[in-house]
C-alpha cells in the first residue's frame, strides 16, 4: 500500500509538473518583450507588413496615419524608421486594401485589391521604388486579387484568388522574374481553391491555403512543398492541414502554419510533412512567424488550449490559459510566459519579424495592446 501511495503520489507530482511546463513554459533567451513600444497609429486595418535594413513598410485599408500629435494622409501604404517609429514621406497611395508586401533589393512589391497606385493604372499588382515610393514598369492584368508575395530564387511568387494573368491560365499561383518583371512561363502550378500563404526555404516554396490539391497532386491537402525553379510538386512532403492554412512560416526546424476550423491551430512540420508538435486555441489562428527559435502566433484567439482537444467553437476541453489574439511557442511545442493581450473581435492579421532587431511587428484590426493605445500596429523588441 504504501508503495503504491508512493507511486499515486508521484504520478500527481509529474501531471502539476507537465502542466505548469505546458501552461507557462520557459521564456527564451531571446524573447520579445510584452509591451509594445510606441507605433504609429492607423484607422484602418493593417494587414501587411515588411522589413527593409532601417525602414518598415505597411499595407492595409487606412488611409490616414497618426504620428506625433498630427494625422497624415497614407493611402493603403506607408513607411516608418524603425528605430524612432516616425513616419517617413514615402507615400504612393493605393485606391483599395493593399494584402501583402514584399522586399527585394531596392523594390517594394505590393499585392491586393487595388486597380490603381499613385493615379496610374495597376491591376492587383506594383512594383514601388523603396526611396522614393515612385511606381516600377512592373504591371499586368490579374483576373482576381493576390493575398501572399514571396521573393527568392530571382522570382516574386504570388499567391491568391485569380483564374489567370496577362491573359495566361494561372489558377491561384504565379510566379515573375525579378530581373525584368515578365511572367514566367516555366512555373506553372496550379491549386484548386485560394492560396493565403507562401514562404521561401531555399529552393522549396511553400503555399498555404484553401486548397485541396496542387496540380493534381495528392497529399497538398491545403499545404504543399513546391520547387521554386520548375513550379513541381515535392510529393514526399505530406503534410495535409487539418482546416485552411492562414499563414505560414520557415526557420530551420522546419514549416509552421496557422490554421483556422474548430478554434485554430498552430503546427509545426517537419521538412517531410511529419507533424512535430500542435497548439490548439479557442479561435482562429491566422498569423504565424518565427524569430530567435520561438514561434509566435496571432488570431482571433482569447485562450489557449491544454491539450489538443476542443468543442463547439473552439471551446477549450481540458482547460486553458488565457492568450488574447497573441502567444508564443518554444521550438518543442510548449507555450511561454509571452502574453500581450489585443482587443477587438478579428485580432490580429499579421505577424512579422524583424531578424536584424530580434523584434516582432503585429498588425491586424485591435486598438489597443495591453490597454496601451495601438491602433492597428504594434511593435515588440
Amino acid at each position: 500500500m504504501r508503495f503504491l501511495r508512493l507511486v499515486r503520489k508521484s504520478l500527481i507530482v509529474g501531471a502539476v509538473a507537465a502542466l505548469t511546463l505546458t501552461t507557462t513554459g520557459v521564456s527564451p533567451a531571446q524573447a520579445v518583450s510584452s509591451s509594445p513600444a510606441k507605433a504609429p497609429l492607423f484607422n484602418g486595418s493593417v494587414y501587411a507588413v515588411a522589413y527593409r535594413g532601417d525602414t518598415v513598410y505597411v499595407g492595409g485599408s487606412f488611409t490616414s496615419v497618426g504620428w506625433g500629435g498630427r494625422t497624415y494622409e497614407r493611402q493603403r501604404l506607408a513607411a516608418f524608421d524603425v528605430s524612432s517609429g516616425s513616419l517617413l514621406s514615402w507615400s504612393p497611395s493605393a485606391d483599395a486594401t493593399v494584402r501583402a508586401l514584399a522586399i527585394n533589393g531596392t523594390s517594394v512589391y505590393a499585392g491586393g485589391d487595388f486597380h490603381r497606385i499613385s493615379g496610374t493604372r495597376r491591376d492587383a499588382l506594383a512594383r514601388l521604388d523603396a526611396f522614393s515610393g515612385a511606381l516600377g514598369t512592373f504591371s499586368h492584368t490579374v483576373t482576381g486579387a493576390p493575398y501572399a508575395l514571396t521573393a527568392a530564387n530571382g522570382r516574386l511568387y504570388v499567391g491568391g484568388s485569380f483564374g489567370s494573368v496577362n491573359g495566361n491560365t494561372r489558377r491561384n499561383l504565379a510566379a515573375f522574374s525579378l530581373s525584368d518583371g515578365s511572367l514566367d512561363g516555366r512555373w506553372r502550378p496550379s491549386a484548386d481553391d485560394s492560396v493565403h500563404a507562401l514562404a521561401a526555404a531555399g529552393s522549396r516554396v511553400y503555399a498555404g491555403g484553401a486548397f485541396h490539391k496542387i496540380s493534381g497532386v495528392s497529399n497538398t491537402l491545403r499545404v504543399a512543398a513546391l520547387s521554386g525553379l520548375t513550379g513541381g510538386v515535392y510529393t514526399s512532403f505530406r503534410a495535409n492541414a487539418p482546416a485552411q492554412v492562414n499563414s505560414l512560416t520557415t526557420d530551420a526546424g522546419g514549416v509552421y502554419v496557422a490554421t483556422g476550423g474548430q478554434g485554430g491551430k498552430a503546427i509545426a512540420y517537419s521538412s517531410a510533412g511529419k507533424v512535430r508538435w500542435t497548439r490548439v486555441f479557442d479561435g482562429d489562428a491566422v498569423a504565424i512567424t518565427s524569430l530567435a527559435g520561438t514561434i509566435y502566433v496571432g488570431g482571433h484567439f482569447d485562450r489557449a488550449c491544454l491539450t489538443n482537444r476542443n468543442g463547439a467553437q473552439g471551446v477549450c476541453t481540458d482547460g486553458s490559459v488565457k492568450r488574447v489574439k497573441l502567444a508564443s511557442i518554444t521550438s518543442r511545442g510548449l507555450l511561454t510566459g509571452w502574453s500581450p493581450a489585443a482587443n477587438g473581435v478579428i485580432g490580429v492579421r499579421v505577424l512579422t519579424a524583424d531578424r536584424t532587431r530580434n523584434a516582432i511587428a503585429a498588425g491586424g484590426d485591435f486598438t489597443m495592446i495591453n490597454d496601451e493605445n495601438r491602433k492597428r500596429l504594434a511593435f515588440f523588441v
